[in-house]
């Protein structure tokens, strides 16, 4: 089971990414899959998760209004669309997954995770 993070960079304040998940998972829509961000010197925090077969979706409230999780499970990818990028963003951002339908919000609740990708954004 491997989870496959890219799309990082560095963009400008105001600016946009994309960053996907690959997943090779076995009943991929069973599982819930999420986004977490660690910046330097801080814990790493939840920032999105959406469950497929729940078919519900989640924002941390530092998200809400500037990005949206979205995905494909055909080709067994979620994305993490992020605008209105602010320099409080920059972070290694990581996709987890977790089987079953209910959204967590803990790290310890993820048993697969990604290798992350570095988003910087600078002011």
């Amino acid at each position: 089971v491997q989870l496959q993070a890219s799309g990082g960079g560095l963009v400008q304040a105001g600016g946009s990414l994309r960053l996907s998940c690959a997943a090779s998972l076995r009943s991929f829509g069973r599982y819930t899959m999420a986004w977490f961000r660690q910046a330097p010197g801080k814990e790493r925090e939840f920032v999105s998760a959406i469950s497929w077969s729940g078919g519900a979706s989640r924002l941390a409230d530092s998200a809400k209004g500037r990005f949206t999780i979205f995905g494909d499970n055909t080709k067994n990818t979620v994305y993490l669309q992020m605008n209105s990028l602010k320099p409080e963003d920059t972070a290694v951002y990581y996709c987890a997954a977790k089987e079953g339908m209910l959204i967590k919000w803990t790290v310890k609740d993820y048993t697969v995770w990604g290798q992350g990708t570095q988003v910087t954004v600078s002011s």
